[in-house]
């Protein structure tokens, strides 16, 4: 028995896949650029982070611990600079 071995992507899907990748950073800059502003509330911070997780597991879903192993300490970091919970 041979086994499979692994599909090749297209380059349709390549483009694709690098278009959605684009629009994740695009999206997280975009939040956390908000968020370095401080002109929200801790809650506000809190809720633009969760729609941004929210709009990346759109584009690619099922990832949402690599979006929190990745983005969420960026997150973390930026919201402790800001707003100092405690």
């Amino acid at each position: 028995m041979e086994a499979e071995s692994p599909r090749i992507p297209t380059p349709e899907e390549i483009q694709e896949e690098s278009r959605r990748v684009r629009r994740l950073r695009i999206s997280v800059h975009l939040a956390l650029s908000c968020i370095a502003q401080g002109g929200m509330s801790l809650e506000e911070a809190r809720a633009l982070e969760d729609a941004t997780r929210m709009a990346a597991l759109r584009l690619f879903p099922g990832k949402g611990p690599t979006f929190d192993l990745i983005y969420g300490p960026q997150f973390e970091r930026m919201i402790r600079e800001v707003y100092r919970p405690a």
